[in-house]
């Protein structure tokens, strides 16, 4: 718990370690996914065997996705190099699982089968997990014909990155870049100013993250086929991590992307997916009358101890705010309902059971008897203090919409409770044991806001528009 704090992702006040002039000690597995590369392979762990970092402190896995014929190693390669074959599922999420799962390293290190690593590229990365544990660092790459290399042989190779020779195979100024990712690193200096959505730049084919943060985020959602790896940077921001783009950390991709040559086809296919497990890509998600699987705000309200009237009315405010995107997590003794016989107007938990019933078969309120454990689910959460405020139709949008737009981590509505950056949260509990305003401000910063400033009202004063039931004579036609 003596790591520092880094603010939203303003990485640059972190002491970074020259190359060359310090001591590793922590071990890194480097993990290769691989899915009809033969061609590249060689040349990639060919690359790898002459890295700058200690051979002792690198191992190297090569995933087999159940290539049509099976993968073998090359004679040249690092020496502490191993195969391993997928036997379970298929894509690269789960390869890049499986791998992660049968190595050791106290560091991971995901590097695509078609990458030839400059000799530092491990070094330049494995000096920020040193420093920060919640470190995730991005390499950076050119797209060039591997054609040139046809003629050397692994050994070569190897030798070439070794000298620094293969760095002047091609001209890094001149091959094609990222353009998406290395524009945005330009576009908010290096993600320093990118904040919260600094994590849509974790895209690539060379990264890294200590074992910890990738056990702590929930891994790789192996059932991904594509867009894995924005997917797993959501989690990762909301786990703490904070992103580090490191230019010295030099990759040749040895061809182009399969993503590259049908942009518009997997842009299409990702958006089915990603819109319902990213809240934080709002862009690819509709402002009403969806449902999706991973809501952008969670509200927490303790229902013990309340009337059923008072739960209800404030629930039914937030639930008809003008943001449609939010689960409300209702707390109460719900298990103690039973269908024992007894009077209905004389039930002891006639007022939980007013509540239970009256959200049951809502898609959007979940009733629990204690909040589950571990991190929100959610981008942010507002946790309620009680019922005797309620929040206007735009009140809970309007107030996250301010949030956002300043990058911060979390509001004190007075009277009212807690708005509360998932990210911000994890990131302070990555250096201390507890949360505490100071922590939050020094983290993403916050802000306190009176209620009626923050638009919320006496309960009784907000009106839910309910339909017309007087009986009436048929109007003519």
């Amino acid at each position: 718990m003596s790591q520092p704090l880094i603010r939203r992702n303003e990485w640059r006040a972190l002491a970074t370690r020259e190359l060359g002039a310090w001591t590793p000690t922590k071990t890194v597995s480097v993990v290769i996914p691989t899915w009809n590369a033969d061609a590249t392979l060689p040349n990639v762990l060919a690359g790898l065997a002459a890295q700058t970092y200690p051979a002792h402190l690198l191992e190297v896995v090569v995933v087999d996705d159940g290539n049509p014929e099976p993968v073998s190693l090359p004679d040249v390669r690092q020496a502490n190099t191993k195969l391993v074959r997928v036997t379970e599922g298929w894509g690269r999420a789960n390869a890049c699982h499986t791998g992660a799962l049968a190595s050791s390293g106290d560091v991971i290190m995901w590097l695509d089968a078609d990458m030839l690593a400059f000799r530092e590229h491990v070094e330049a990365q494995l000096r920020w997990h040193h420093e920060i544990d919640y470190a995730v660092v991005l390499g950076t790459k050119r797209f060039v014909d591997p054609a040139r290399l046809t003629s050397k042989t692994p050994a070569q190779v190897r030798d070439e990155v070794a000298s620094g020779a293969i760095a002047k195979t091609w001209d890094w100024e001149a091959e094609e870049t990222h353009k998406w990712v290395e524009g945005m690193w330009r576009r908010t200096d290096d993600l320093t100013l990118a904040g919260p959505r600094a994590f849509r730049a974790h895209v690539g084919a060379t990264g890294s993250l200590t074992r910890e943060l990738y056990d702590a985020s929930g891994g790789m959602a192996t059932g991904l086929r594509l867009g894995e790896d924005m997917e797993l940077g959501h989690r990762l921001a909301e786990a703490g991590g904070v992103l580090i783009p490191d230019h010295a950390s030099k990759a040749w991709h040895l061809g182009q992307t399969h993503v590259m040559q049908h942009r518009d086809q997997i842009n299409r296919y990702n958006d089915a997916f990603l819109a319902n497990l990213v809240p934080t890509m709002r862009p690819k998600r509709n402002r009403r009358g969806r449902r999706y699987d991973v809501p952008f705000l969670e509200v927490v309200l303790d229902s013990r101890g309340r009337s059923a009237v008072e739960v209800i009315e404030v629930v039914d405010a937030v639930l008809d705010s003008s943001l449609d995107d939010l689960r409300v997590v209702l707390v109460g003794d719900f298990d103690d309902l039973t269908d024992e016989r007894q009077s209905p107007l004389g039930d002891p938990h006639l007022e939980q059971r007013i509540v239970h019933r009256t959200y049951t078969g809502d898609q959007r309120v979940e009733l629990v008897d204690k909040l589950p454990a571990g991190r929100c689910r959610s981008p942010w959460r507002l946790t309620l203090d009680g019922v005797a405020q309620a929040p206007t139709g735009d009140a809970i949008e309007d107030l996250l919409d301010d949030l956002e737009a300043h990058h911060d981590g979390a509001a004190v509505i007075d009277g009212v409770g807690r708005l509360e950056r998932t990210a911000a949260v994890e990131r302070v509990l990555r250096t201390r044991t507890d949360v505490p305003d100071d922590a939050l401000q020094a983290a993403y910063g916050l802000i306190r806001v009176s209620a009626s400033d923050a638009g919320w009202v006496e309960t009784a004063e907000r009106e839910v528009v309910r339909y017309e039931g007087k009986m009436k004579r048929p109007l003519p036609r």
